[in-house]
């Protein structure tokens, strides 16, 4: 049995960055990840000659972003992409509405003018709301209030739903009323040209990450813990758990003694969404260059509504949609090439034969992978953001969890999967790791693996 400081459970951006700051600090640290790669739902796919990020894409909100910050001191480049929090406006976008057809500029500027009021009252309705309301309840409430005519009150309602389903990967009447309470963006977002998956990688430079390693069981003893893989047991002082939500609810690890009741209840409130990524390639644009975003409002864009241009990537004409929620697990039991000809119909149906044939295409199914089992973490209704707070403990004799689930402040992203192994790293250290430090670590010893 090999022995440890501390055992990381997944090589994730939280366990990767909890075991490099505690690396850092001399401790001795060992990652186990299930999966035959870093990254988590971190994954780009290069098989194509370019990269194709299927799991993260955004940092939604670079304005005082700790990961950011991180980005930037590595030096990994970024596109500027301001659209991937699902906003009404703000971009070159090209609107449709319920019945197909392309808005003009003024009819799409009245659009985007009468949301901000459905806004407004969306807010008043989220602070008046009573417990056991969900988004939906609150939204109602928004749009009766807004005076706007029936129509435009249908499309407007099509379009919160759909940036639910976007944001949360779950139906906007599962939602809690303070489901997005915590989805402010501040400034630009930004996507990655040369893969998200970088930033993991860099991170993970130098520490024991061993991979395939699927860990069915955690276990206090005397001394510590002992955890178990697939035939190999390691102990360790202290042990940080960042498997997705969803793995912790499918109970595929046990702990022994079982985790505490403020955890297990914590687990069962909160919800693991469902979102999913259609990457469609064409032999030719069909929409303008420029655009950002392709939107469909109303029974147009009833199924699929948005599409994303993420051609500059390649160079090759790309839109990526996604299917999300109730669509996203609908999805998952269709063949491949039946999501892509159904999403492609939708477009036939906006811009007509003007759509070619895809040339190629990829798909991800999140809630059917064994070890995320979902996309990321959302509050159905009854649960809160204590939720978020309480999974990450410690709890007696040194067990802790990381990971987006576990950051209240920012959960279901990057950042917030960043911010969690950051804590988990001082709370088993008991002091404070200064990140500009750290990034800057990472940089002196790349330089001096390269000199």
């Amino acid at each position: 049995m090999e022995r440890f400081d501390t055992v990381v459970v997944g090589a994730g951006m939280a366990g990767l960055t909890c075991a490099r700051m505690l690396a850092d600090a001399g401790r001795a640290v060992v990652v186990l990840e299930a999966r035959d790669r870093l990254g988590g739902r971190m994954s780009t796919d290069r098989s194509a000659g370019f990269p194709v990020d299927l799991g993260a894409s955004w940092i939604h909100g670079i304005r005082s972003s700790p990961l950011w910050e991180l980005v930037q001191a590595l030096g990994i480049p970024t596109r500027e992409f301001t659209v991937g929090s699902f906003q009404a406006g703000g971009r070159p976008m090209e609107h449709f509405d319920g019945s197909g057809i392309r808005m003009d500029a003024e009819e799409a500027a009245q659009w985007v003018a009468d949301i901000t009021p459905v806004d407004r009252h969306l807010l008043d309705a989220i602070a008046h709301s009573s417990a056991g309301d969900s988004y939906l309840d609150v939204t109602e409430r928004a749009l009766d209030a807004s005076g706007l005519d029936p129509e435009r009150i249908d499309e407007i309602r099509e379009f919160f739903r759909h940036r639910v389903e976007e944001q949360c990967g779950a139906w906007i009447g599962d939602l809690d009323a303070h489901g997005l309470d915590e989805d402010a963006i501040e400034g630009d977002e930004v996507i990655f040209p040369r893969g998200y998956d970088e930033l993991p990688r860099r991170i993970a430079s130098g520490v024991d990450v061993r991979l395939a390693q699927t860990v069915h069981s955690v276990e206090r003893t005397r001394g510590g813990w002992i955890v178990r893989s697939d035939g190999d047991a390691f102990a360790a002082a202290d042990v940080v758990i960042t498997v997705p939500l969803g793995v912790l609810q499918a109970q595929a690890i046990r702990f022994d003694p079982p985790l505490p009741q403020r955890a297990t209840e914590s687990i069962a409130r909160l919800g693991m969404g469902v979102f999913n990524k259609v990457f469609v390639q064409f032999p030719e644009r069909f929409w303008d260059e420029g655009t950002y975003v392709i939107r469909a409002l109303g029974e147009a864009g009833e199924r699929w509504h948005s599409w994303y241009d993420v051609s500059a990537i390649s160079g090759i004409p790309t839109l990526l949609t996604f299917a999300a929620g109730p669509l996203g697990r609908h999805m998952q039991t269709l063949p491949d090439a039946e999501v892509v000809t159904d999403s492609v119909r939708a477009l036939r149906a906006l811009y007509g034969d003007a759509v070619g044939e895809p040339i190629a295409s990829w798909l991800t199914r999140w809630g059917d992978d064994a070890y995320s089992r979902g996309s990321y973490s959302h509050l159905p209704v009854g649960a809160s953001h204590r939720d978020h707070d309480a999974l990450a403990g410690p709890f007696p004799g040194g067990l802790r969890f990381a990971g987006e689930a576990t950051w209240g402040e920012e959960p279901a992203t990057v950042g917030g999967a960043y911010a969690s192994g950051h804590r988990s790293a001082e709370s088993i250290l008991g002091h404070q790791i200064d990140r500009a430090a750290f990034a800057a670590g990472i940089v002196a010893r790349e330089r001096g693996s390269a000199g």
